[in-house]
C-alpha cells in the first residue's frame, strides 16, 4: 500500500526583488570599478606614490620659505590633479571599450542613475586623494620647516580651493569621456585642447579674455594663494566652459546613445 506524501509549496520571499538599487550601492559600485583593472589599481597606486615623492623633493631642496604649506601642497596636489582626470576618463569609457555597457544599462535601465553614481564615486575618489595629499604635505611641513614664520599660513582656505581644483579637474575627465566614449581621444583631447587653448590666449587679442577661459590661468592659483572674488569669477567662467558644457552634452549623448551600436 502506497503513500502519497503533500508537500506544502515554499513559500518565496519576493519582497525588493524588483526594487531599484540604491544609490550608494551603485557608487561603491563605480568605486570598485576604478580600482579593479590593473590600469585603475596601478594608477591610484602611482598618484600615491608620485605625492610622495615630489613633497620629498620639495622638502629637501629650497630654502626655508619654499617649505611652508602652501608651497608644498602646489606641488603635493599636482600628480592628483594630472591622472585623476584619466581615471574620470577611463570610467566612463570602460563600459564601451569593455563592452559592460549592456550589463549596467540593463541592471539599471535609468542612465542618468548610472551617470550621477559615476559623479558621485569620481568625488569621492578626488576627495580622498585630496586628504592624502594634504597628510604626505603635513607630514613634509612637520619634517621640514615645523617652526618658520607663515608655514602653516592660509591651511584652510588652502584645502577647500584645492578641493574644489581636484574634483573640478576629476568631473572635467569624466565629462570629456562622456562625450567621446572612447579612452585615447578623451585623453588627447583633455590634454591638447587646453595647451593649444592656451596658445591662441597667449596672442595680444585675447589677453583680456584669457583669464575667464583658460582653466590653466583661472585654476592655477587654487592650491598656492587664497583666491580674490575676482579669481573665482574667472574660474567659475572657465569651468562652465571646460567642465559644465561638456558634462551636460555628455550626458545627452550617453542618455540617447545605443550601447550596442
Amino acid at each position: 500500500m502506497s503513500t502519497t506524501t503533500l508537500t506544502a509549496p515554499i513559500p518565496l520571499n519576493t519582497a525588493g526583488v524588483h526594487a531599484r538599487p540604491g544609490l550608494g550601492r551603485l557608487v561603491a559600485v563605480e568605486l570598485r570599478k576604478m580600482v579593479d583593472t590593473r590600469a585603475g589599481f596601478w594608477m591610484q597606486v602611482a598618484t600615491v606614490a608620485l605625492t610622495v615623492l615630489v613633497v620629498i623633493v620639495g622638502s629637501v631642496v629650497g630654502d626655508t620659505a619654499d617649505h611652508t604649506f602652501a608651497s608644498l601642497l602646489d606641488v603635493g596636489v599636482f600628480p592628483a590633479a594630472v591622472l585623476l582626470p584619466v581615471a574620470g576618463i577611463l570610467l566612463v569609457t570602460s563600459e564601451w571599450s569593455q563592452r559592460t555597457g549592456m550589463i549596467t544599462f540593463a541592471l539599471v535601465p535609468v542612465r542618468s542613475r548610472v551617470l550621477g553614481a559615476k559623479l558621485v564615486a569620481s568625488l569621492v575618489l578626488a576627495v580622498a586623494m585630496l586628504a592624502m595629499a594634504v597628510a604626505v604635505v603635513a607630514a613634509g611641513v612637520l619634517v621640514a620647516s615645523p617652526g618658520a614664520d607663515g608655514a602653516w599660513s592660509d591651511v584652510a582656505p588652502l584645502i577647500g580651493q584645492s578641493a574644489v581644483y581636484l574634483t573640478a579637474g576629476m568631473i572635467t575627465g569624466v565629462a570629456f569621456g562622456m562625450v567621446l566614449l572612447a579612452s585615447a581621444p578623451a585623453i588627447v583631447a583633455l590634454f591638447a585642447l587646453p595647451i593649444a587653448w592656451t596658445a591662441v590666449a597667449s596672442l595680444s587679442f585675447f589677453a583680456d579674455a584669457a583669464p575667464w577661459l583658460d582653466t590653466r590661468l583661472a585654476l592655477g592659483p587654487m592650491p598656492q594663494e587664497v583666491m580674490s572674488a575676482t579669481q573665482w569669477a574667472h574660474a567659475g567662467t572657465a569651468l562652465a566652459l571646460w567642465m559644465l558644457l561638456p558634462l551636460l552634452i555628455g550626458t545627452w549623448r550617453i542618455t540617447r546613445r545605443e550601447v550596442a551600436s
